[in-house]
């Protein structure tokens, strides 16, 4: 649902908001809404049942148990597949689509890839289609590489948190990373992967050296910057419209010990939003910033003291935090423990956050710290996911929309969203962070706003907040993108739409795959421009 060159005040900086919005059903639209769902049975043609059946795998189809594929996060999508494959292997999944592109139009069988389901407007299913379980293609022989560029090599299906876990072993890690690590490589990569560590090394697509793909016509390709280029950068952030991601390369770099975690708080925004932008242009500053809002929340620095520990307790107890629109800003320095006692005090990372600190804004009492290791801190989302777990709360509807918002029109936005829009924190997390735009590779299909610099957001009213962008004319981008109609397509991809049309004619010409976006009609011969 996750950006480094010197920060310049013009009309090309862009902050981005990477905003996640509960969305709610939006009257005269066609949309399937939370109380919609396709649970009856359909039949499948005895043929086509009987070409699918015979095919020769290691792995093996279902046709029975299709619930769990029937859904996705957002939870709010009912829409079965006609078949589930279980694939044992690459070969598997390149016989599946070769037999679908066979099979020809009429059959109306399309194919989605499906790591951990984590989409969440349905983009994961494949209605009267064949779902791919990618998570049965994992295999134990997570390969890596050391040396001057070390790199990992995984499968699409495995889980970052598993990858960490391998990789941690001997010292090193990926450099980029999501908020949460229990989504699937060929997921992340399918979209971008961002994290509070974006604005430093740019999302988890620009942190790929090759990619193992088959494409919608189901032959199998690697490709790189050098080889199959065009396949590469279409793939990345290419929401799965070009090929699944069977096999992917990821650059690996040190990994530290443990990290020095820090909240602090602001009560306005535009000192807020200033000292993000501060921290994310500083050459050796904190490694990781990103910033939530809370609204109206009763008590809040105490319920931070279970996991940090406040500098100024007194100040703190005495902090109010109801009837307020606070601005959390979060803020992360990797160290290693060794580092305490080998390197000079004046060079040691400890030490060199406190002259962070003292440039930036903050209200006083209100700054907490911890040390954890590394690996709790990455892990930090799934701590409280099992919380909620227990508490029933994690699967329930999460309509969220995620938004790219340029820094021009940032204040704006903030203003009018955290004065007028919201008015408890009862919408869910809300999250806002800027990242830098020449951390982000242009050629891939990912698409930003066309500033420098850019933000991260979440809230529950999103059609009030679409709304006000739509009449305000702020061009804001969707992350993980969701829409109903040609139009928004195209106002979406903008300039770059033709290239993305052309290339899905290239890769996926009967608009097999994907079709949880519906951004192509499955066709005889799929037109550049053919949409639903």
């Amino acid at each position: 649902m996750g950006l480094t060159s010197s920060l310049r005040r013009n009309n090309k900086s862009f902050l981005r908001i990477f905003m996640i919005l509960v969305l709610s059903c939006i009257p005269g639209r066609t949309n399937l809404c939370s109380n919609h769902s396709v649970t009856t049975p359909i039949d499948l043609p005895p043929d086509i049942r009987s070409s699918l059946d015979s095919l020769d795998l290691e792995g093996y189809i279902s046709f029975n148990d299709v619930h769990n594929a029937s859904k996705d996060f957002g939870n709010r999508y009912q829409l079965p597949p006609l078949a589930i494959l279980h694939p044992r292997s690459v070969s598997d999944i390149s016989t599946m689509v070769r037999r679908i592109v066979h099979l020809g139009s009429t059959s109306n069988l399309t194919v989605a890839a499906r790591g951990h389901g984590h989409s969440l407007q349905g983009q994961a299913l494949a209605h009267q289609g064949v779902v791919i379980n990618m998570e049965s293609l994992r295999s134990p022989d997570i390969k890596i590489h050391k040396g001057k560029q070390p790199y990992v090599d995984v499968s699409g299906g495995e889980s970052w948190i598993n990858i960490l876990r391998e990789t941690l072993k001997y010292g090193l890690s990926p450099k980029s990373w999501t908020d949460y690590l229990h989504l699937t490589v060929g997921g992340t990569l399918s979209n971008a992967g961002i994290s509070g560590q974006a604005f430093k090394y740019g999302p988890q697509i620009n942190n790929v050296c090759q990619l193992e793909i088959v494409t919608g016509k189901g032959e199998v390709m690697t490709c790189s910057e050098k080889q199959n280029s065009e396949l590469f950068y279409s793939v990345l952030g290419g929401l799965g419209q070009f090929g699944i991601i069977t096999r992917a390369r990821i650059a690996l770099g040190p990994a530290p010990h443990m990290v020095k975690w820090i909240r602090v708080l602001y009560s306005d925004f535009s000192a807020f939003s200033r000292d993000q932008e501060h921290l994310i242009t500083k050459k050796n500053g904190f490694d990781y910033v990103e910033g939530f809002v809370t609204v109206n929340r009763t008590d809040l620095l105490d319920n931070w003291r279970s996991s940090f520990s406040p500098n100024d307790s007194i100040g703190a107890s005495q902090f109010k935090s109801e009837g307020k629109t606070l601005y959390c800003l979060e803020i992360v320095k990797y160290f290693n423990t060794e580092e305490v006692n080998s390197v000079p005090q004046e060079r040691f990372p400890l030490q060199e956050t406190e002259k962070l600190l003292s440039e930036l804004s903050y209200i006083p009492s209100t700054l907490f710290s911890s040390e954890v290791p590394y690996i709790e801190f990455l892990d930090r989302v799934h701590i409280a996911e099992i919380k909620l777990r227990a508490k029933g709360l994690w699967e329930v509807p999460h309509p969220w929309l995620n938004l790219l918002i340029p820094k021009s029109s940032i204040f704006e936005f903030a203003t009018e969203v955290f004065n007028n829009i919201l008015t408890s924190n009862n919408n869910g997390p809300i999250l806002i962070y800027p990242v830098n735009q020449s951390k982000w590779n242009k050629h891939t299909s990912l698409i930003t706003p066309d500033e420098d610099i850019f933000y991260l957001y979440l809230l529950r009213q999103n059609q009030r907040v679409l709304n006000f962008c739509s009449a305000t004319n702020i061009n804001v981008k969707q992350y993980l993108p969701h829409y109903e109609t040609q139009r928004e397509w195209r106002s979406h991809f903008g300039n770059r739409w033709e290239t993305f049309a052309k290339r899905k004619h290239t890769y996926d010409p009967l608009a097999i795959l994907a079709p949880g976006h519906r951004i192509f009609q499955k066709a005889t011969q799929l037109s550049p421009i053919q949409l639903f």
